[in-house]
C-alpha cells in the first residue's frame, strides 16, 4: 500500500538551467541526501564545496555521444520506477545492485529558445532535443507514489522548507502536485518540438528556411489561474487560464489590489479597455469601457483631466464600466473616479494616496498592469469543433501613405482629430463608427447590422454647434453608399478617415465633395467581430 509520506535519502540532480541548483543541492546535503549529477551539474555542485556521485559511477557506463546518453540505463530508472509498496520491485533491484531514488531534479535542453531563431541550422535544433531528461522526468512522475519530482527552479524552495518541516520527508499530495507539474513541462516541450518539425522547410540539411505562420499542427496549452465570480452570466461558471509559451505583458498576468472577485465580462471589459489604452503613449490617456465597447476616451494635461473628459463623451453609459489609463493614477484623479459607479480600474500603476482613496470602495475592482506589448503567438477564438488563429491586429497606416480623395485635404488640426479618431474606430464592435476631436470621443456607433445606423447611433450623441474643434469621422471600413457619409456631414464632421476599397467609392468621394467634407482613405480595414 502507498505510503503517504516518502523520505528523500537520494537525488539525481541534472540540469540545463543550473538557476538555484547549488541551493538545492547545499539544502538536501544538510539533510542528509546523497546526491547524483551528471556532467555540468555535477562539475557546479562539485565547485560549491559539496560531495556528488558522478552518474557513470552509478551506472558503470561512461557518458557517450558528446552527452546523448548518460541517464539511460537501469541503474537509473531500475532506482525510480522500483515500486517501493512491491517486495518483488525491491527484491529485484537489491539482486541487480541497484539503490532506489527519491528524488528526481530536471529541466530540459532550451528548445523552444534555440528554434525561435530565424534561420536556426537543423543540426542545432535537433541537439536540443532533450531524451534523457523527459525519460526522467516522465518515471520520476509516474513513481511519485513513492518519488519527487522537480522540474521548476522556482519550486526549490518550497521543495527543501517542506522536506526540513516534515524530518526529511515529502507527502503524497505534494509529490502528486510536482508529478502534474512534470508532466506538463514534458507536454509543452513535446509540442514545441512537434509544432517546429511539422512545418519546416529543409533547404538543405543545415539551414531551414521560410516557415509557414500557422503550422499545420499546434497545441494550445493552457495554465489554471483561478476560478471566476462566473460566466457571461450568472448561472454559467467559468476560469481563467493562462496560455503557455506566450511572451510579454498581458491582463492574464495583472495583479488585482482590491475588490471582488473577477467574472468572465469583467475580464472582456478589462481587456478592451486595457487594450485600447495601450494604444497611446506619452500625454495621459484615459477609456471607459462598456460590454467590450469605448464609451468614452480622451487624452488629457492630468490624469485627472483625462478621465473628466472622458467622462464627459458619455456619462451615462461609463455607470458601472471599466476604466484604463496608459499612466499611474494619481490622487486627483482617484478622487474623481471615487465619485461614481464603476467596477473597475486597470493601469500600468497606481500611487499611495489613490489607493488609499479607493479602498473606501471595497467593492471597486483594482488590477495593476503594464501596458500591452506585442505577443509572440496568435488571436484565437473558438468555432464549434475547432478553433480560428489569426495575426492581432496591430499598427495603424501612417498619415504619409493616407490617400488624400477628395478636392479638400484635412488641415493640420483635422489630421489630428483623424488620427485620434482612427486609433479609437479600431477598438469599436463592427459595424463601427466614431466622431471624436482630437483629445476625446463626441459618439460612438457599434455593433449594428447596418453602417448608416451606426453613423446615426453616433451623430446622436452630440451637438456640433457645442464643439469649437474640428471634428472626425472615422468608420472601420468602407462606406457601401453615401448615406453614412450623408449622416456624417449633417452632424458636423469636417474630416472622415475610412479604409476604401468599396465599389461606390466613387460616389462617396462625390458626396464628400459636395458637402465640402476633407476624407482621406487608410487601405486598411479594421473589423471587430
Amino acid at each position: 500500500m502507498t505510503d503517504s509520506k516518502a523520505t528523500i535519502k537520494r537525488a539525481l540532480l541534472s540540469v540545463s538551467d543550473k538557476t538555484g541548483i547549488v541551493e538545492l543541492a547545499r539544502g538536501l546535503a544538510e539533510l542528509g541526501v546523497e546526491i547524483i549529477s551528471t556532467g555540468g551539474t555535477a562539475v557546479k555542485i562539485r565547485e560549491a564545496g559539496l560531495d556528488v556521485t558522478n552518474v557513470e559511477n552509478v551506472t558503470g557506463s561512461p557518458e557517450m555521444l558528446e552527452g546523448r546518453v548518460k541517464t539511460l540505463h537501469p541503474a537509473i530508472h531500475g532506482g525510480i520506477l522500483a515500486r517501493r509498496e512491491r517486495n518483488d520491485d525491491i527484491a529485484r533491484i537489491e539482486e541487480l545492485g541497484i539503490k532506489p531514488i527519491d528524488l528526481v531534479a530536471v529541466n530540459l535542453y532550451p528548445f523552444a529558445k534555440t528554434v525561435a531563431i530565424e534561420e536556426v541550422a537543423l543540426k542545432d535544433a535537433l541537439e536540443q532535443i532533450d531524451i534523457g531528461g523527459p525519460t526522467l522526468l516522465r518515471a520520476a512522475a509516474k513513481n511519485f507514489s513513492s518519488v519527487a519530482v522537480v522540474c521548476d527552479p522556482a519550486d526549490y524552495k518550497e521543495l527543501l522548507h517542506t522536506l526540513r518541516e516534515n524530518d526529511g520527508s515529502l507527502e503524497l499530495e505534494f509529490r502528486a502536485g510536482l508529478a502534474a507539474k512534470a508532466f506538463k513541462h514534458t507536454s509543452q516541450y513535446d509540442s514545441a518540438i512537434a509544432t517546429y518539425l511539422s512545418y519546416i522547410s529543409i533547404d538543405s540539411d543545415e539551414v531551414l528556411t521560410e516557415r509557414p505562420k500557422f503550422p499545420p499542427f499546434t497545441n494550445v496549452l493552457l495554465e489554471k489561474i483561478r476560478d471566476l465570480r462566473y460566466g457571461e452570466n450568472p448561472h454559467q461558471d467559468a476560469a481563467l487560464y493562462r496560455e503557455l509559451g506566450v511572451e510579454g505583458e498581458s491582463l492574464v498576468n495583472a495583479e488585482q489590489l482590491q475588490g471582488k472577485k473577477l467574472s468572465f465580462n469583467n475580464l472582456l471589459d478589462f481587456e478592451g479597455a486595457w487594450q485600447l489604452a495601450s494604444e497611446f503613449d506619452g500625454a495621459p490617456f484615459c477609456a471607459i469601457i462598456k460590454h467590450s465597447n469605448p464609451c468614452g476616451a480622451a487624452l488629457g494635461i492630468t490624469v485627472s483631466e483625462a478621465f473628466e473628459i472622458a467622462l464627459a463623451c458619455d456619462p451615462v453609459s461609463a455607470f458601472g464600466g471599466v476604466v484604463a489609463f496608459n499612466t499611474d493614477v494619481d490622487g486627483a484623479a482617484a478622487e474623481k473616479m471615487a465619485e461614481i459607479f464603476l467596477e473597475g480600474i486597470v493601469a500600468p500603476g497606481f500611487k499611495p494616496e489613490a489607493l488609499d482613496i479607493l479602498k473606501k470602495k471595497k467593492r471597486l475592482r483594482v488590477l495593476r498592469c503594464p501596458m500591452r506589448s506585442r505577443p509572440t503567438r496568435w488571436d484565437i477564438r473558438r468555432i464549434s469543433g475547432g478553433l480560428l488563429l489569426q495575426d492581432y491586429d496591430f499598427g495603424f497606416t501612417a498619415s504619409d501613405d493616407w490617400q488624400y480623395v477628395t478636392r479638400l485635404r484635412p488641415n493640420p488640426e483635422e489630421v489630428s482629430a483623424l488620427k485620434f479618431a482612427w486609433r479609437i474606430c479600431k477598438h469599436v464592435k463592427s459595424n463601427a463608427i466614431v466622431f471624436t476631436t482630437a483629445n476625446r470621443i463626441l459618439g460612438v456607433g457599434a455593433g449594428q447590422m447596418s453602417r448608416v445606423d451606426s453613423a446615426k447611433i453616433a451623430a446622436a450623441r452630440f451637438d456640433a454647434k457645442e464643439i469649437h474643434e474640428p471634428i472626425a469621422m472615422a468608420s472601420d471600413a468602407f462606406f457601401p453608399f453615401r448615406d453614412g457619409l450623408d449622416v456624417g456631414a449633417d452632424a458636423g464632421a469636417t474630416a472622415v478617415i475610412q479604409p476604401g476599397g468599396s465599389k461606390r467609392d466613387q460616389e462617396v468621394i462625390d458626396a464628400a465633395d459636395e458637402h465640402g467634407i476633407a476624407m482621406v482613405f487608410t487601405g486598411r480595414r479594421h473589423f471587430r467581430h
